[in-house]
């Protein structure tokens, strides 16, 4: 009796300890790093590739215009947008960890050809490739979503799936900071691309051997832990592939309605602040280009810290009942939205004289953003963990068409750089956050919906049968 119950408390400390989910997440977690510093890294480098202002006789560059150089940064987004709807359909259905490795590999390859691609083909192959990377990491966030669904119990998911997409931030402040150095150095801007190029595909093959499509499939994962995960995800199917996807109660879906809005909103305001923030920082506040750099980045930084520390916070509320899933989800979602909201509101009015006090509101703003993983990004998961990939790719396409509009009507607004030019753009963002957090407060749900369900189109087919019957 008391070697059973000796028995028991060791398998729960194995399963409470850090197991195989944990690496997922790792794994997880350094690839959206790298996946970001690959789509940022362009945003550095291709400054110095158009003109080389330093004057270094080492560094070589192209003599771009500011309309090539516009285009060649937009031109990952045109593959990306494309690609994520089909990739969310495929990852659901397929070895998404593969995928994911396969992606990783392809993108540093690309990256790594940029200098070859500018030597030989100019601005029009430059593009090209980015085109291609955008497709391949089209599949980035539905693999990830879709191995979230298989591999983290419900109760861990506020803080790894956090640790994960935080990666995202990690890898926008990293790519700035490192690429900025690895310009200005002796090897140049080619270095930068090899750098992260070749991380990417180390990276992808890592994944590739120590990662697992799922739990039952991963040689290293122990017995409890596997028993675990499996008994928290009932509501996942081994077999995803052999049934068919309820197109229609998906895009009649008042929850998956409400997570399209709230990733088009979202898309629009993060955007907004992270292609803007340098801009204004430095024509409208005056900062110099080192402090720019430096202020850029800071507000990222808090983001990571925030989401990080929230993550334990709010999985702890969870534990202790006091929300159900929905409610958390939803007050997670406005304390990302709507604090930024009222922060914009309050930066739109800060005179022009009192820098510090604009810097902390868009610290503020970009820091306490974060939250939306906890909020509507986690989401998917929670109502249809089977076509979360799915899911989180269609919306991600409508997401990423505002992504592409926000810096435009930034640009068809901002002429003179005046306070009162970039008092209309804040008050828009802020505007866009109330409502779209608004959307999901009253549309979102936070439970598994009947259309996740293996039978459930043959369940409606049946019934439609019986009553034509009748």
């Amino acid at each position: 009796m008391a070697t059973k119950e000796h028995q028991t408390n060791s398998d729960e400390h194995r399963v409470h300890a850090l197991g195989v989910r944990h690496l997922q997440a790792l794994l997880l977690c350094i690839a959206h790093v790298l996946v970001f510093c690959l789509r940022t890294d362009m945003s550095v480098a291709v400054v110095v590739m158009a003109n080389n202002t330093a004057g270094n006789p080492n560094i070589k560059d192209y003599g771009w215009s500011q309309s090539e150089t516009s285009t060649i940064l937009s031109s990952f987004f045109w593959g990306y947008v494309v690609m994520l709807a089909p990739a969310g359909w495929v990852a659901d259905r397929f070895d998404a960890k593969n995928l994911l490795s396969a992606s990783l590999i392809l993108s540093g390859v690309l990256t790594m050809l940029t200098e070859v691609a500018a030597d030989t083909g100019g601005v029009v192959l430059v593009c090209a490739f980015r085109v291609v990377m955008g497709l391949t990491q089209g599949f980035v966030y539905p693999c990830t979503h879709s191995l979230l669904a298989k591999w983290i119990p419900p109760k861990e998911n506020y803080v790894l799936g956090t640790a994960v997409y935080t990666g995202d931030q990690m890898g926008t402040v990293a790519a700035l900071i490192i690429s900025g150095a690895l310009a200005q150095s002796a090897l140049g801007w080619p270095s930068i691309f090899y750098f992260f190029g070749g991380l990417s595909i180390l990276w992808g093959v890592i994944l590739f051997w120590l990662g697992g499509n799922t739990p039952s499939g991963h040689k290293h994962i122990s017995r409890a832990e596997l028993t675990y995960i499996e008994e928290s995800r009932k509501d996942v199917s081994r077999e995803r592939k052999k049934f068919p996807t309820p197109w229609v109660s998906i895009f009649t879906s008042l929850p998956v309605f409400a997570l399209a809005v709230a990733t088009m909103t979202q898309c629009w305001g993060f955007y907004t602040l992270l292609t803007e923030t340098p801009t204004y920082l430095s024509n409208v506040l005056g900062f110099d280009i080192a402090s720019n750099g430096l202020l850029s980045a800071l507000p990222y930084v808090v983001n990571c810290v925030l989401s990080l520390s929230f993550s334990w916070i709010v999985n702890s509320v969870q534990k202790k009942l006091i929300f159900s899933k929905g409610a958390l989800r939803k007050v997670a979602n406005s304390i990302a939205s709507w604090l930024p909201a009222a922060t914009l509101v309050a930066l739109s009015f800060i005179p022009v004289e009192d820098p510090t006090a604009a810097v902390i509101l868009l610290t503020v703003a970009i820091g306490f953003n974060g939250m939306t993983i906890m909020g509507y990004q986690m989401n998917h998961i929670d109502i249809a963990p089977n076509f979360s990939g799915l899911m989180i790719g269609i919306c991600g396409s409508i997401g990423t068409l505002t992504s592409i509009a926000a810096p435009l009507y930034v640009g068809a607004v901002v002429k003179d750089n005046t306070i009162q030019e970039w008092r209309i753009v804040f008050l828009t963002a802020a505007g866009v956050f109330f409502v779209g957090n608004l959307i999901f407060v009253i549309f979102a749900d936070g439970e598994v919906q009947p259309w996740n369900a293996p039978n459930y189109l043959r369940g409606k087919k049946k019934e439609s049968t019986e009553k034509v019957a009748a």
